[in-house]
């Protein structure tokens, strides 16, 4: 059995969409479809089956899906294992989205003019459930916000950016004073099921401050364009450019002594790509976005 069949089936049904696993694994939806159809034509089974613009495993597909993925993370272990010697083989990587845009293009540039036998494979997420992923096997490491709880012992940590909270302002709001415009000015509050959207939600609690909120959103780029419209203020980190194009903006730091998110990689003290994940970190050194952190 090809594992490269097994793998676009697990991916397919972790995307529930055949073109956002296409995208993922670098293929054609002809040619991964091709890659479904003949796993199911070794298994004598029907492995997916589409509802509406979704794609779920049926029930044979189900039956399979977690020995499927126990299975391909042991080929990783092996691959892993048997290139100890060098930085070769696939590491797992998964990624916040203002770190998509903002810290791993340098580092994912960097690594593949360095290691040309190191294969990424990048997983989009929120710090809950990467952090998560990492904890299950499902993926090598993460970037994530820092959790707001002291990590396991098998864990490893490395901080990478430490992000102020900053108050977001339209570039035509002249007013400077910090409560004063919470107080007063609708506001756009970053999600409080994020991570790093209990910061802004902590500041207001120990200011005694209740905005008056309009919308709760998860999207930093979405709230910096409300912003820009317009349409309130927010509480939110100062996170790694690019920032979204042609936005009027005002950033003004909070008074005091204010936590921020910390931006970092999370792993497994005993994976078996140690040695690449050690090359992911020290591509983050060498590209200056730890900013020296070590």
């Amino acid at each position: 059995m090809d594992t490269r069949f097994l793998e676009s089936f697990t991916t397919v049904v972790e995307s529930g969409s055949l073109a956002e696993a296409a995208r993922r694994l670098n293929l054609t939806p002809a040619a991964l479809s091709q890659r479904i159809r003949a796993l199911e034509q070794e298994l004598g089974v029907r492995l997916l089956a589409r509802t509406g613009r979704t794609v779920k495993p049926t029930e044979a597909g189900a039956a399979i899906l977690l020995r499927s993925r126990a299975f391909l993370r042991e080929v990783r272990d092996l691959r892993a294992l048997a290139a100890s010697g060098g930085v070769i083989g696939e590491l797992r990587l998964g990624a916040i989205s203002s770190a998509l845009t903002g810290i791993l293009p340098d580092v994912l540039q960097g690594l593949s003019l360095r290691y040309e036998n190191l294969d990424l494979y990048v997983v989009p997420g929120t710090s809950k459930n990467l952090y998560a992923d990492v904890l299950d096997g499902n993926i090598d490491a993460a970037v994530i916000v820092e959790p707001p709880f002291a990590l396991p012992k098998t864990c490893g940590w490395q901080l990478f950016r430490e992000e102020p909270l900053i108050l977001l302002t339209p570039a035509a709001m002249k007013k400077t004073d910090v409560k004063d415009i919470l107080r007063r000015e609708p506001f756009i509050r970053y999600d409080r099921n994020h991570w790093g959207g209990r910061y802004s939600d902590a500041y207001l609690r120990k200011a005694g401050i209740r905005p008056k909120e309009r919308f709760e959103l998860d999207a930093l780029d979405a709230i910096a364009v409300l912003v820009d419209r317009g349409l309130g203020v927010s509480l939110v980190p100062d996170w790694s450019p690019p920032w979204p194009e042609g936005l009027a903006l005002n950033k003004i730091r909070l008074p005091g002594s204010v936590l921020g998110r910390r931006i970092g990689l999370v792993w497994l003290r005993n994976s078996p790509r140690s040695r690449l994940i050690r090359a992911f970190t020290d591509e983050v050194h060498t590209t200056g976005w730890d900013g020296g952190v070590r």
